[in-house]
């Protein structure tokens, strides 16, 4: 068992104890009941961008199953489920009239939560932006941040009486430079300017969307979801100490200064070759005051320059030589301490945090009706150790969410790799707890219940 029962004392009663999914990852169904497409069933439909040409149709088939998987939750005693909106599920344009078939699954889910107990947590964005609105420039173009307000301000009409928390964006980093730079995901662009003019637009959106859901509402905690990673250099050279501080620059501060300095680092254009499409006014609005920070953490980033002595871009990364995740990743359990405590101590209006995403993908194998994942079982307890430790140097960390629930659509690597507590075999749709479930369900229960001693 973890040592965070060590910290029973620095947990509020209302800590957020969770597990994270999203729709397109997880729900399929994406030709039912009115849904339009997203700019992930054109990059997923598109040979050659995902491994084996794997697509989220049917996924976890959750969009038909959702009591089944509420059912899981309630199992496994958690306090808060963390889910995303398809937004080509309600507007299956972008705008205009919501498809009230779309509106009557969230409905339904959300109902079901509370049925149960189990407090929902919405992000409105994780990646699935309609189709047609892409089809207008997607995240290049301003009026997709003004659409994304009204489709915030629909959701929370809608919802807003039964659900209280919610995240405006999933990873924006992503959204900029995977889906913009790199070419990775959706929509697949690959051009520096491409990156920074979504990387603004979706701040834009992010603000414009927060001041529309609370002009509705007054009872509403509203937060932003970023994926974020310590970096260390490699050794103690002057090189890797400029590239650590450049990288960190290119992972965290790109997003971390506009929301809570109101400005973005002075060395990303630089970093980026572009410079992002900002007005005093944009910078003003992007720095509202957040209720939450989500932090999606997973590893930490050791760099050195590479041997050409070229620094800032590109840094090289080294991996570590002992625990390394199914994805690669090297497990750094400290780094989400040292992460915590670096933000608090760099951003004096840092608002409460939650970590929204935590977990790993490993190759996973039923025998004989179980799955034995003790590799994940004791990531899982180290990082909750290193949550506890930064607890205890006075970070304000409202909750937890384990990523994820079940084993899913893992964007480009389709369905190679498997970060669920709950085993999907994508044939059948069958559902086979983990030891990590089991193992998740009674930390839990020792946190919310704990023994009082002789």
């Amino acid at each position: 068992m973890t040592n965070l029962e060590k910290y029973h004392t620095l947990l509020s009663p209302a800590f957020q104890w969770g597990v994270s999914s999203s729709a397109y990852q997880i729900e399929g169904a994406v030709t039912q009941d009115g849904r339009g497409q997203s700019i992930w069933d054109i990059f997923s439909h598109t040979r050659g961008n995902t491994l084996n040409n794997e697509t989220g149709d049917i996924a976890c088939d959750h969009y038909y199953r959702y009591s089944q998987d509420v059912n899981l939750m309630k199992t496994l005693g958690v306090t808060h489920y963390r889910f995303s909106v398809s937004w080509p599920r309600i507007l299956p344009q972008g705008r205009r009239e919501a498809h009230v078939k779309g509106l009557a699954f969230y409905d339904r889910l959300v109902d079901t939560l509370l049925e149960n107990r189990i407090t929902p947590v919405v992000t409105l964005y994780h990646w699935d932006l309609p189709w047609a609105l892409q089809e207008k420039g997607g995240w290049q173009n301003r009026d997709t941040a003004d659409a994304f307000a009204d489709y915030a301000a629909l959701m929370v009409s809608f919802l807003g009486d039964r659900v209280k928390q919610w995240i405006t964006h999933n990873e924006p980093w992503c959204t900029a430079y995977l889906g913009h730079l790199s070419g990775e995901h959706a929509p697949g662009i690959q051009e520096a300017q491409a990156a920074v003019d979504a990387s603004h637009y979706v701040l834009v959106s992010h603000a414009l969307a927060t001041m529309a859901m609370r002009a509705m509402r007054t009872d509403l905690n509203i937060g932003i979801t970023l994926n974020l990673s310590p970096v260390y250099p490699q050794d103690t050279s002057q090189e890797s100490h400029k590239a650590a501080r450049w990288q960190d620059i290119f992972n965290n501060r790109w997003f971390l200064d506009p929301l809570f300095i109101g400005q973005y680092p002075e060395e990303l254009s630089e970093i980026l070759g572009a410079q992002p499409p900002a007005s005093a006014q944009d910078m003003e609005i992007i720095r509202q005051p957040l209720d939450f920070l989500g932090i999606n953490y997973y590893s930490a980033q050791v760099v050195t320059a590479p041997s050409d002595g070229q620094v800032p871009w590109p840094v090289v990364h080294i991996k570590s030589t002992d625990r390394v995740s199914a994805m690669g990743w090297p497990v750094i359990p400290q780094g989400l301490t040292k992460l915590l405590v670096d933000l608090q101590n760099h951003y004096p209006n840092l608002p409460p945090v939650i970590i929204t995403e935590n977990g790993a993908a490993y190759n996973d194998i039923v025998e004989d009706g179980k799955v034995h994942d003790t590799d994940r079982i004791l990531y899982l307890s180290d990082h909750i150790d290193a949550l506890a430790n930064a607890l205890a140097q006075g970070v304000n960390v409202q909750g937890y969410y384990l990523w994820s629930l079940m084993d899913n659509f893992e964007w480009a690597w389709g369905y190679s790799k498997r970060f669920g507590i709950v085993y999907v075999d994508y044939r059948t749709q069958e559902r086979i707890l983990k030891d990590s479930f089991l193992w998740y369900r009674q930390l839990i229960q020792s946190v919310l219940s704990p023994k009082t001693p002789d």
